[in-house]
């Protein structure tokens, strides 16, 4: 038999056992429905999160439905923070298969007003953040020869839009950090790709968004609306699967279309 179809084939096949994962910033919007649809999907979830109360709230909700979850805090912006939170998944499991690097910030500025302190802010949290997570997952991964880093980006940083000087240049940065660390970690079993969502509802574009900026992003999307945290999350299951295994390197907008679109009205 072809070496490479019975590659193909022993990396689409179940997990002999249930693969640990943690998703950063895992309490809340995007990353809660990340942590619910890995629970789902039979993974043992951590929820990471410097907010405990949402991260214990959702942890104990995946228990309560018979899934098993565990929060864990989690600054991503203090490496001391991230060390523990990867003992502690090390100790109890001793591997961790699954990273989903989902923690970020944003505020926006006129660029020619913008806070040096609040830009070295958004690249600590959305930049250094997933470099540090990515490099102690990567460790116990290479353990196993296999794993799944999901980093999530943004249009923002594939488009530029008004008054994101930060957070657009952040995660711009997390694409060019995906493909890095997509081709350092392949020869481990690993692989790492990046999902640039479009506008979706979550407390964060609730708090950013103005109503003038809503109403413009939903003249630009083709889809003429939001997205929703699950339509994300859907995919990042999709890449932490084991039907993935080809799949490498890549940053897919999940948008309803922002990033096609050009003239929608004639």
């Amino acid at each position: 038999m072809n070496q490479n179809i019975e590659t193909f084939r022993r990396d689409r096949s179940l997990p002999a056992h249930p693969r640990v994962a943690l998703v950063t910033g895992g309490g809340a919007g995007i990353g809660a429905a990340i942590s619910q649809q890995l629970a789902e999907a039979g993974h043992i979830v951590f929820v990471g999160d410097i907010n405990t109360h949402s991260a214990n709230d959702l942890a104990g909700s995946l228990c309560a439905a018979g899934r098993e979850a565990y929060a864990v805090r989690l600054d991503v912006s203090d490496a001391s923070s991230i060390d523990e939170a990867f003992a502690a998944i090390d100790g109890q499991f001793g591997r961790c298969d699954i990273l989903v690097n989902n923690a970020g910030i944003a505020k926006t500025f006129p660029f020619i007003d913008y806070p040096v302190e609040h830009w070295r802010k958004v690249f600590d949290v959305n930049v250094t953040g997933p470099m540090l997570c990515g490099q102690r997952a990567a460790r116990l991964m290479r353990q196993a020869g296999w794993g799944r880093i999901v980093n999530i980006a943004s249009v923002s940083g594939l488009r530029a839009s008004m008054g994101r000087t930060a957070y657009g240049t952040s995660k711009a940065a997390v694409i060019g950090l995906t493909r890095q660390m997509a081709i350092e970690l392949a020869e481990y079993g690993i692989t790492t790709n990046g999902i640039a969502p479009g506008p979706v509802d979550t407390p964060m574009t609730l708090d950013l968004h103005s109503q003038v900026a809503r109403e413009n992003y939903t003249r630009a999307v083709p889809a003429g609306r939001y997205g929703v945290p699950d339509e994300i999350a859907s995919v990042v299951a999709f890449l932490c699967s084991e039907r993935a295994s080809y799949v490498n390197g890549q940053t897919l907008p999940v948008d309803g279309g922002f990033m096609a679109a050009g003239v929608l009205e004639i």
